[in-house]
This record gives structure tokens, C-alpha cells and sequence, in this order.
């Protein structure tokens, strides 16, 4: 079973060539990302993955997390890998420094969570809800809480939790029950909460759950859902650990995939609340964890299809099978066939494109905080929430693909457990549905981010489109060039569509709702190609210049090249199924379903 090796040089080249790492570096309070600091980084990172996670990724899969009178011992080796973690600070990477983090870009922090990812999903889960949890103290918590809470989560020695879903309330957050009474200067939090990712475990000495509740007094639906810390220890005025909580892990869930990572029914019964921020205003500071946390599950998607594209393309370049087509005589590795590579190829553009979106997006997350210039900031956000959905939804969809494509070059092999190939799968299948479906990402792309602004802020990004256009046309090269159209037709695509949406969508919402997971991906694809797009320039410039791996660079224009012929294309198809598709997937009586 082949090691997870993290892709160190593509990852440089999409940091410092698409993401613009050395123009984040100027901004204030960045000025620690230097070339050689993030450069150790990643060397680190990538060691802590191959040796560390990816060793304990399929045993973990194999054992799972167990739960015994509410307590949940996780697998073997992972309790000295999180202390390891702890030790090595990577919690603390992306952390303001007043809390005890290192201050450093979120796209430094990126790069490392797609390493942890792909050498091990299941453990990863654990620091993303940290983070997020993290995230929205920072912005919504009071300055009590903050000194008592940020320092000890960002160290790592106490983790996060987002507890949302109960079971009569799914995505639809205005059904929550869970009950939160003020009691002096806390509240008293009684209800349950279940698919609560590591709500408990062993790897910590504390959990911090950010809850969503209701007070007694509070306005229906939505707007009347408050947002609350409740520890599993109480902490005592000098920092230390107190009595338990009411917070009570009832049992864990048995899954298809992440077998490793402990998804929790949790039971909160009279438990210490501490609001954070104001009443009723919960669902808008959850969001803040939950934007951070689509983020991360979107790079989940690129993450897997990394490993799923390694494992596949080690197999393929051992597994002899039949004779080259053309030279016939011996028996030849799989990979020689036309096929193969073509299976390879997919794998490989799409989890490039998939990377350079999500670097790109974590790039402008920064510039959103940290730009010194208003409108900017304020660019960057919009440009943020634009391709939030996009990044979630389309690279984990993708990334089922990716990882099932991976069986397919396995063979029968991949069906078998031990090649770990379909682990992979397994693992992916999550993430389309969790901290969101595909569904719902699509159906905020165009309710909230393309009907509601005009498509402001889409117009935008489709002139940056237009504007690529033309620094593509002056290339000479023929790959470049055949790139080049596709996505012409690909933008044009998304123009007419974000037209329609516009146009219909205070008129029919359903039409233009029914093809919203269709938009999703035909987003994600212009949005992957503009990117490739992107790369092929930067490595047309550099073996033009003869610097660096002129292999390397030729490959990324190879791929680029592929992904135009082979996924750019499937954008006026797509477009066709937006404008036009809604009649039949609403023709249907719901009584027409059962065919009887």
C-alpha cells in the first residue's frame, strides 16, 4: 500500500503563482509568511503527514472509535499523533498571536490542511471544527470568554464542536428545540444533539461545544436562536478544569466512512451555558463557524481526490496487464493503456483545478481580514461568499468522482479493502452532505449570492474571465490556444445562466432552483479551467524564461489542455440543463413518482 506523499512543488507553484502568497505577505501583520518560513512549513507539515497520519489512516478505518457509558476511545495511535500535533503547534498556525497563535495567512494554513486530509481524513475532522470554533470567538465572542477559551484551543489541548442538528432539525435550523434558561450569570442548556463530529473523545481534556438553543422568550423561527459555549469541563476563574458538565455524549453513530472519527449523539441536560455575543442572534455567528467549516469541507474534496489520484497512479504503474497497442511483445503496466490514462488524467486536472480554486479563495479570505483599503476588503469578501458554495459543493461532488474513478483503475482490486482504495470513497461520500448538501450550497449560490445582489458580484468575476481572455489570446501556444476557447464558451456559459437566474428568479424561483446543483457545477468547472488557465500562462512564461523543471511546467500545460477537451467542454451542456431543464424535473406529480 503506497504512502501518501504531499505534492509539495505543485503546491509552491499554486501558492506563490495563483495565490499570490508574497502580495498577502505585505499585508499588515503577515510579515512573518516569508518564502523560507512557509517553505519549513510545508517541509514539516509533509513530514507529520507521511510519518505520523498516514500510517494510522487504514488501522483507524479498520478499528473505528469506540463508545463505552459515554465515554469514546479512539483508535490506536491516535491520541499520540494528536499530542504530537499539539507539540508541533499546528493548531495554532492561522491563530492571532494575542491568543497564542503564530498570525500566519489562512492560505499557509490551507496548504497544511490539505496535507492532514489526505494522509488522514478521519483525524483531520477534529483540528477543522477547532478552527472554526476558533474563528468565531475571535470575531463574536465576548473579551471574558475569549481570555478564557481561545489561548487553551488554539495550544490544542482543548478542542471545538459545532452542535446545530437535532433530530427533527436538519438544515431547516428555525425547529431547533434545545432549550437555554438564564440562570444568573450563565444559562442552563437542556436538549439533544446528534451528528456532533468528535463531541467526544480522548485526545483532549476539554470540549468546547458552540450550541445553538432557544430562551424561553425568544421569536420564532430563525431569528430567535442564540448561540452558547458549553464546555464539557467548567473552567475555574484561574484557568483550570472544574466539575463535569452536563454535556453528555449518549452514543456515536456506526458509518459508512471516517470509521475513525467519533460522530456523536449529544445530550445536554441543565448544562452550563455562556452566551456568546447577543440573544437571538445565534444563526448569523454560526455561520461564521459554518463558512469556515464549508471551506474546509470543500478542501476535504480536494484533499481525498490528491490520496484517491496517488494510490491509483502507484497501482497503475506496477500492475501489469495486456500488450501496448502499438509495439505489442510483453506485458506492460497499465498505465501504457489509452484508457488509463484518461482515467488518470481526470483524476489529476481536476484535484489541480480543485487546489489552485480553494488556495485562490483562501487568498482572498485573507485579503478580506487584512487589506488596509475598504473597498478592497470588501471585493474580496464578495468575491469569498461567491465561491464558498462553489468550493464545497463542487469539490466534494469531484471528489466522490475522483475517488471511485481510483476503484476503476484498481480494477477488481479496488473493490477489495486492503489496496485502500475504497476507503477513499467510503471517506468522500460524507462530505457532500455534511455542514450543508450539494443541494443547499447550490441553492445559496443562486438564491443568496447570484438572485439577491443582481449578480453583482458574479458579473465581476466573469469580467476577470474576459480580461484572462485576452492575455490568452496572445499566447503562441497551440495548447494554450485550444484551452482558450473552451472556456470563452464556458464563461459565456455562466453569463447567460446568471442572466436567467437574475431575470427568473423573482418569477418562477423553481426554475431557476430546479437547475441549481447544475449551475453549482458549471461554476466549479469555468472556475477550475479559469485556473488552469492561469497555471499554463505562468508556465508558458517560465520555459519561455528556462527556469525551474521545464517537465514540470510542460505537464501543467498538458493538463490544462486535457481538462479543456475533457471537462471545460461539458459547460454549454450544462448551461443547456439550466435554462431549459427545470420542465422536466418538475413535470411530475408527486403521486406520478410511485408509477403505479
Amino acid at each position: 500500500m503506497s504512502a501518501y506523499a504531499a505534492p509539495l512543488k505543485e503546491m509552491r507553484f499554486v501558492l506563490n503563482e495563483l495565490a499570490g502568497l508574497a502580495e498577502l505577505a505585505r499585508l499588515p501583520g503577515y510579515q512573518d509568511a516569508t518564502p523560507d518560513t512557509v517553505d519549513a512549513i510545508l517541509e514539516e507539515a509533509s513530514k507529520f503527514g507521511t510519518e505520523v497520519l498516514d500510517p494510522i489512516n487504514y488501522s483507524g478505518d479498520r478499528e473505528g472509535s469506540k463508545w463505552s457509558q459515554g465515554s469514546v476511545t479512539t483508535p490506536k495511535g491516535f491520541k499520540d499523533a494528536y499530542r504530537r500535533y499539539v507539540e508541533g503547534g499546528w493548531g495554532a498556525l492561522p491563530v492571532r498571536p494575542e491568543w497564542g497563535g503564530q498570525g500566519l495567512p489562512k492560505l499557509v494554513a490551507t496548504a497544511v490542511e490539505e496535507m492532514l486530509c489526505s494522509a488522514n481524513m478521519s483525524f483531520s475532522l477534529c483540528p477543522l471544527l477547532t478552527q472554526g470554533a476558533i474563528h468565531a470567538l475571535e470575531l463574536c465572542g465576548s473579551e471574558a470568554l475569549q481570555k478564557t477559551y481561545l489561548g487553551k484551543m488554539a495550544e490544542g489541548a482543548w478542542t471545538g464542536t459545532m452542535n446545530l442538528t437535532e433530530p427533527q432539525a436538519g438544515t431547516d435550523l428555525a425547529l431547533v428545540k434545545t432549550r437555554a434558561v438564564r440562570h444568573g450569570e450563565h444559562y442552563l442548556v437542556t436538549g439533544q444533539k446528534i451528528f456532533i463530529t468528535y463531541g467526544e473523545h480522548d485526545l483532549a481534556e476539554n470540549i468546547v461545544h458552540l450550541v445553538l438553543a432557544r430562551t424561553p422568550d425568544a421569536p420564532e423561527g430563525v431569528k430567535g436562536i442564540s448561540l452558547f459555549i458549553v464546555p464539557k469541563f467548567l473552567v475555574k476563574p484561574d484557568g483550570s478544569l472544574g466539575e463535569r458538565n452536563g454535556a453528555v455524549c449518549a452514543s456515536i453513530e456506526h458509518k459508512l466512512g471516517i470509521h475513525a472519527s467519533p460522530t456523536a449523539v449529544m445530550v445536554f441536560d441543565n448544562a452550563v451555558g455562556y452566551l456568546v455575543g447577543e440573544e437571538n442572534k445565534g444563526l448569523a455567528y454560526m455561520f461564521v463557524m459554518m463558512n469556515e467549516a464549508r471551506f474546509g469541507v470543500g478542501l476535504q474534496g480536494v484533499s481525498i481526490s490528491e490520496r484517491a489520484y496517488q494510490r491509483a497512479l502507484a497501482y497503475a504503474r506496477e500492475r501489469l496487464q495486456g500488450r501496448d497497442l502499438v509495439e505489442g511483445g510483453k506485458t506492460v503496466p497499465i498505465i501504457r493503456h489509452p484508457d488509463v490514462r484518461r482515467m488518470l488524467m481526470l483524476m489529476k486536472s481536476q484535484t489541480e483545478a480543485m487546489r489552485a480554486l480553494a488556495y485562490v479563495v483562501a487568498a482572498a479570505m485573507d485579503t478580506a481580514q487584512r487589506h488596509p483599503d475598504k473597498e478592497t476588503r470588501a471585493r474580496s469578501q464578495a468575491f469569498v461568499d461567491l465561491m464558498i458554495p462553489v468550493v464545497k459543493g463542487w469539490s466534494t461532488e469531484t471528489g466522490i468522482e475522483i475517488a471511485s474513478l481510483g476503484i476503476q483503475v484498481h480494477g477488481g482490486m479496488g473493490f477489495i479493502e486492503e489496496t485502500g482504495a475504497a476507503q477513499h470513497l467510503r471517506d468522500a461520500r460524507i462530505t457532500t452532505i455534511y455542514e450543508g448538501t450539494t443541494g443547499i450550497q447550490a441553492g445559496d449560490l443562486v438564491g443568496r449570492k447570484i438572485a439577491r445582489e443582481g449578480g453583482a458580484t458574479a458579473k465581476v468575476w466573469i469580467a476577470q474571465l474576459n480580461k484572462l481572455d485576452a492575455e490568452l489570446a496572445r499566447s503562441g501556444n497551440r495548447d494554450i490556444q485550444a484551452l482558450r476557447s473552451r472556456l470563452a464558451a464556458g464563461a459565456q456559459a455562466v453569463a447567460e445562466c446568471v442572466e436567467f437566474i437574475v431575470a427568473g428568479a423573482g418569477k418562477d424561483p423553481r426554475a431557476a432552483f430546479a437547475g441549481a446543483v447544475p449551475f453549482l457545477k458549471l461554476m466549479g468547472v469555468v472556475a477550475g479551467g479559469w485556473q488552469l488557465a492561469r497555471a499554463a500562462l505562468a508556465a508558458e512564461k517560465a520555459l519561455a524564461a528556462k527556469q525551474g523543471d521545464a517537465a514540470f511546467f510542460q505537464a501543467k500545460i498538458a493538463t490544462a489542455r486535457f481538462f479543456g477537451d475533457h471537462v471545460l467542454v461539458l459547460a454549454p451542456a450544462l448551461k443547456s440543463t439550466v435554462l431549459d431543464g427545470a420542465a422536466g424535473v418538475l413535470a411530475l406529480d408527486e403521486d406520478q413518482f410511485l408509477g403505479a
